[in-house]
């Protein structure tokens, strides 16, 4: 093949080695393996060609997420142009590639018909050049090669492992672990209320049974001398009955208890308001919870509640591990010391773990508590694994198994035949699909009725533009008619005038022809006159 050059990919850079003595490589002789340890007998080996860094460490995740995908980069592209050539065709070129990745080196050979090889040899030479790499490389040292691995290391690890922020369920196995322990230690602490303040206020006790109440109770009466009518509507509002209140303000006269101390008094006070704060906290972890459950596991969360769901999901480590557990994993996970018991002793296995504690178990009768459990937990696992792998979390699918296990309830009491699961399921199938498609006619619309205004008003300015030049052009014509107007009325007083003077000249010829003739006539008759009375004489 000729000559052999390796590409290595560095976390500073692309750095291109021309190897010198190929044909020992491939012998793997001992004086190569000793080489490989020893820079001195190595460099003469290996030659450096050219070495193209990184610009930034945006450009260096870039350029590497590229050759882990087996993508050829630009920059990568350019490089190998500038060092190596352009190769018209695979058969003609003189040497050959070693590249490291397999995908990266098919990509090469499609793009810039450079021929690459991946083998021992290729390995044997980036082993070495791994080794001495910063010594290899000009200007390069040791410790800026190793903060180049650990920075694009750390970098490189952000962006492989992407995951949504609203749907980790790491919260929800801390804030149901948070939750019982919270709920000991409520517990506990309002036991520990009830003793120390019943040293003074002893009947309290009998009258007050919740231990949240107590706490509130102590915290308000405080000292028992104290305590008149006038508290009467405090202690109301606390306990929320009034017999109530003025059994405790009766038995506050009569109380048999010893007295406190104003400084042991504030003691207990203090411990009381910090078990009502432990408690109202426990509420909001509790809503928080809720929340929780409902963006990460939907499904799970409206099948079989919210805190079993939680402790499912916290039990097996994971919602991607509860949604790899078979059912018959899920249906007794909880409960694996009373399994290997049972697997010890030869006895009967249990039957439910967790999912105990689900509504449905609860509802089926005595005889019906496995094969329900069993249903139950085929349902759990089918919604676990649609919330661990589905892009767009919906409850839809959780509301209609949870429908089915109620169903399947109704058949082990009445015996009425469910539906089918197939059916089920593409019911709901469909129907998000219409909803989707619902949504994107919708959003294309108000796209459209946004985007309308914006045209409507190009359209009318745009017709407006024609409507100014028509305006513009009839403005003209006007004054073209108006000058025309002028003229043909100038010329009309013209021919007017013309012809008013024609026909007086006409009128004047016909009068002076008209007193011709009539001068003519008179002659005439005078004439004939005369002759008239010459014929009479």
């Amino acid at each position: 093949m000729g000559r052999l050059y390796v590409l290595f990919e560095s976390a500073s850079g692309y750095a291109l080695f021309k190897v010198k003595e190929s044909e020992v490589i491939a012998e793997k002789d001992d004086a190569f393996q000793k080489s490989v340890v020893d820079f001195g007998r190595f460099s003469q080996i290996v030659e450096l060609v050219g070495f193209a860094p990184f610009r930034s460490r945006e450009d260096a995740l870039d350029n590497i997420l590229s050759v882990s995908e087996g993508k050829m980069h630009e920059h990568l592209r350019t490089f190998l142009e500038m060092n190596l050539g352009q190769v018209k065709s695979k058969k003609k070129a003189k040497f050959s590639l070693g590249v490291a990745e397999e995908k990266l080196a098919a990509s090469i050979t499609e793009q810039l018909n450079i021929p690459c090889q991946r083998g021992e040899t290729v390995r044997e030479v980036l082993r070495g050049i791994r080794n001495h790499f910063a010594k290899l490389t000009p200007g390069m040292k040791s410790d800026d090669v190793v903060k180049a691995q650990l920075g694009l290391g750390h970098t490189f690890s952000r962006a492989t492992v992407k995951f949504n922020v609203n749907r980790v369920d790491n919260m929800i196995i801390q804030s149901i672990a948070l939750l019982d322990q919270l709920d000991k230690d409520v517990n506990t602490f309002a036991m520990r209320v009830r003793e120390w303040y019943s040293w003074h206020f002893p009947e309290l006790v009998k009258l007050v049974n919740d231990n949240i109440m107590f706490a509130r109770v102590a915290q308000f009466v405080k000292n028992k001398k104290n305590l008149s009518e006038d508290d009467l509507d405090g202690l109301e509002d606390i306990v929320g009955d009034a017999g109530v209140a003025s059994k405790v303000l009766d038995a506050a006269r009569a109380s048999m208890g010893t007295d406190i101390s104003e400084f042991d008094m504030i003691n207990v006070c203090t411990f009381a308001k910090r078990v009502i704060e432990l408690h109202e906290y426990r509420k909001q972890l509790y809503d928080y919870l809720l929340s929780k459950m409902h963006a990460v596991a939907p499904n799970l969360s409206a099948l079989i509640g919210e805190m079993v769901g939680a402790r499912l999901i916290s039990h097996a480590g994971s919602l991607t591990s509860l949604a790899k557990y078979p059912a018959s994993t899920l249906q007794i996970l909880g409960a694996e010391k009373a399994l290997f018991r049972a697997l010890k002793t030869r006895g009967n296995t249990p039957k439910y773990g967790l999912i105990y504690h689900s509504t449905f178990i609860g509802q089926a009768s005595a005889k019906n508590k496995g094969r329900i459990s069993r249903y139950l937990a085929n349902k759990c696992s089918s919604a676990a694994r649609i919330d661990a792998f589905s892009d767009t979390p919906t409850k839809e699918y959780g509301e209609a198994l949870r429908q089915q296990c109620q169903d399947r309830l109704e058949f082990y009491q009445s015996g009425t035949a469910p539906r089918k699961n197939v059916d089920v399921m593409s019911e709901v199938f469909d129907r998000l699909n219409k909803n989707k498609k619902s949504k994107k006619n919708s959003e294309d619309s108000e796209d459209e009725e946004e985007s309308s205004p914006v045209k409507k008003r190009r359209v009318s300015e745009d017709e407006a533009e024609p409507v100014k030049k028509s305006k513009k052009k009839s403005k003209k014509k006007s004054k073209s008619s108006s000058n025309m107007s002028v003229s043909v009325d100038d010329e009309n007083e013209d021919d007017s005038k013309a012809s008013s003077s024609s026909s007086s000249s006409k009128k004047k010829k016909k009068s002076s022809s008209s007193s011709k003739s009539s001068s003519s006539s008179s002659s005439s008759s005078k004439k004939s006159s005369k002759k008239k009375r010459k014929r009479d004489d």
